[in-house]
């Protein structure tokens, strides 16, 4: 499941959210589902527990609102929910970012978990920061992590 937070980006405007859905289905995995949503907890709220009751769904990967202006809350609704939190990816993550940009590396609010036997993504929405992500970290690993969550 891809979800894309954001208050200005339409479905035609949204190449994030395009850029992950293809790079996974590049790497043969299927997309059940793709949501274009508000900046506000209680939309991306909805929308994560809505991929929880689809048995299709593996992995939930968000874009989008995780830097810290005051529209920004998408990683207080996603942190709220997590039941295990992988710290390595949103670390890893921003020591790649700060590799590439420096010092606004740190703004980024990026993080990973568990929730319900799901994996969940939340990363900025910039196409480089998604294609970063993507690349780096969430494809080289989507697989063995829902392997280890079937467990």
């Amino acid at each position: 499941m891809v979800i894309t937070c954001s208050d200005t980006r339409t479905p035609e405007t949204d190449a994030s959210g395009r850029l992950i859905q293809q790079l996974l289905k590049d790497k043969g995995h299927h997309i059940a589902a793709y949501h274009l949503v508000k900046d506000e907890p209680a939309e991306i709220k909805a929308r994560i527990t809505e991929g929880l009751t689809n048995e299709s769904v593996q992995a939930i990967i968000i874009n989008g609102g995780t830097g810290i202006s005051r529209r920004d809350s998408t990683f207080e609704a996603v942190d709220a929910m997590l039941e295990k939190r992988l710290d390595g990816f949103g670390e890893v993550f921003r020591y790649l970012t700060y590799q590439d940009i420096g010092s606004p590396a740190i703004m980024s609010r990026a993080t990973a978990g568990i929730i319900k036997g799901r994996i969940l993504f939340s990363t900025p929405g910039s196409e480089n920061a998604v294609r970063l992500a993507m690349e780096k970290l969430i494809l080289p690993e989507l697989g063995h992590l829902v392997k280890e969550l079937t467990k």
